[in-house]
């Protein structure tokens, strides 16, 4: 197996379900535009790619043609870990938001652990039944669960699904501090957070908006993986836009080397991951 203290899988969120082209110009929102900013990240050292869709008028979407496209011309271009979300939409049925992975078949898809009260206007909802099918669904696909932790008690869920089977071992998390509803982006959270999970589990975190470098530098403190991208900030730094997701991955990557760490390359990051083998894949 691959170091886990030497080497750092590094995700890019590109889209998200969020920022429009009136938030920034240059958010990728449409396949071949989602394909180019993943390739160029890529090239630039990124391990994951997470990906979410928009419809034809750039809403947060779970349109199973967009993902199909949009992970055909992925896979033309190169090798990069994919990892589909469950969540880009609110309200959705069960088929619409696991028809993605179920059809495409990526290593990686989202597994949003409890519902929550998102942005203090509405509810995400992620109930026992929905995550207990989505959990079985994903073993017999062979997906990977990403386990996205929005707040102390999902971990909690998470621990008791690995106890039901609904889960296997070893598990992979996914922080995400800042979001209105959930956790703040405190250092002293990501550690809290950190403690509770399988000691033998890997996992990553993230800080929505201006908190974004305390959490990355805190992350690869503690021996954590990273996600970057305009899912998350659409700022490189106060009052400035990043032009492409490309810089928070050279960002990242520099941060990173100052600290002794070298990034994974998709087939690291699979091995770091135990994902399922690709010469098993479509």
């Amino acid at each position: 197996m691959i170091n886990g203290e030497d080497k750092i899988i590094l995700t890019v969120a590109p889209t998200g379900a969020w920022p429009t082209k009136e938030d920034t110009p240059y958010v990728p929102l449409q396949p071949e535009e989602i394909a180019d900013e993943v390739y160029a990240c890529y090239q630039a050292g990124a391990s994951i790619a997470h990906i979410h869709v928009r419809d034809d008028e750039d809403q947060a979407s779970m349109d199973f043609k967009k993902f199909e496209k949009t992970v055909r011309l992925i896979k033309e271009r190169c090798d990069i870990v994919l990892n589909l979300t469950t969540s880009g939409g609110i309200g959705l049925s069960d088929d619409i938001r696991m028809k993605p992975f179920i059809e495409l078949e990526p290593e990686m898809a989202s597994y949003d652990c409890g519902s929550m009260n998102w942005q203090h206007s509405t509810v995400f909802e992620n109930s026992p039944k929905f995550l207990e099918k989505l959990g079985l669904t994903m073993q017999e696909k062979g997906v990977k669960p990403e386990i996205e932790i929005f707040d102390a008690g999902m971990v909690y869920n998470a621990l008791y699904y690995l106890k039901k089977g609904i889960l296997q071992g070893p598990l992979h998390f996914q922080f995400v501090l800042g979001a209105a509803g959930g956790m703040s982006a405190t250092v002293e959270n990501l550690v809290f957070l950190k403690s509770l999970i399988p000691p033998d589990s890997t996992w990553s975190a993230l800080a929505i908006g201006k908190s974004h470098l305390p959490i990355l530098f805190a992350t690869l403190a503690l021996g954590g993986h990273l996600r970057v991208g305009m899912e998350d900030n659409i700022y490189y730094e106060k009052g400035k836009l990043a032009k492409s997701n490309v810089e928070f991955i050279e960002r990242a990557k520099r941060i990173a080397t100052e600290l002794g760490k070298e990034i994974a390359t998709p087939d690291e990051a699979r091995q770091m991951l135990r994902l399922k083998e690709k010469s098993s894949r479509r």
